[in-house]
């Protein structure tokens, strides 16, 4: 056991998870627009979204990463998915009504999950994160430790939803004051920033076709 090894990996693991939670992105602007309509369950569940979504990929990156960096036709697929799904629901942001924050919304945390899940899966910037960073990464330590990729891959899965998971509750304990006009303009907001995603995607789906 080389716990050197096994330490750095996890730290790497942590500090990219941060970085991850926190970027601007489609699954924390989906964290913020669920806690919105649906409260901090929702949100939470939305947040949780990446040990299903990344889970696979992080395994499928481990074995094949080189094929799929190469494969210009998945990541176009993912990449037009993707944009078609944000525009959709960057406009649904535009028709949603403010929430009864004295009666929580039935049923809504598992629509956010897979929401939440939906989005990731559609992202192609995920598939590029995971086949050309951290699968290499990993596939890079395993023969010298074999928990330093499991470490890593544990490590950046917790903090990543950790860190969406309190964007969660900061934007929910904020919007207690909140009044049903900021609550749509809220909304909105969030629904520009999906259709300018949908823009990009649309716009690195042409790159990849040329």
């Amino acid at each position: 056991m080389q716990p050197d090894l096994i330490f750095g990996m996890a730290t790497a693991g942590v500090l990219l998870g941060v970085v991850e939670g926190i970027k601007p992105g489609p699954l924390l602007t989906m964290v913020v627009r669920e806690t919105l309509s649906g409260g901090l369950r929702a949100g939470l569940w939305t947040a949780a979204a990446p040990v299903f979504s990344d889970g696979p990929l992080i395994v499928l990156s481990f074995v094949a990463s080189a094929w799929i960096a190469t494969n210009g036709s998945v990541l176009l697929a993912i990449t037009v998915a993707g944009a078609l799904f944000l525009a959709k629901m960057g406009v649904d942001c535009f028709r949603m009504e403010a929430p009864d924050l004295e009666r929580p919304a039935e049923g809504l945390p598992t629509k956010s999950f897979a929401r939440g899940i939906t989005t990731n899966l559609l992202n192609p910037n995920v598939y590029i994160f995971w086949f050309l960073i951290g699968g290499p990464l990993m596939a890079a330590t395993v023969e010298e430790e074999i928990l330093a990729p499991v470490t890593y891959a544990a490590s950046f899965l917790l903090t990543i939803i950790l860190t969406k998971a309190s964007i969660a509750y900061i934007i929910h304990r904020a919007s207690n004051g909140i009044s049903p006009t900021t609550y749509k303009r809220l909304l909105a907001g969030c629904g520009v920033v999906m259709l300018g995603f949908s823009a990009y995607y649309t716009y690195s789906a042409s790159l990849l076709l040329t």
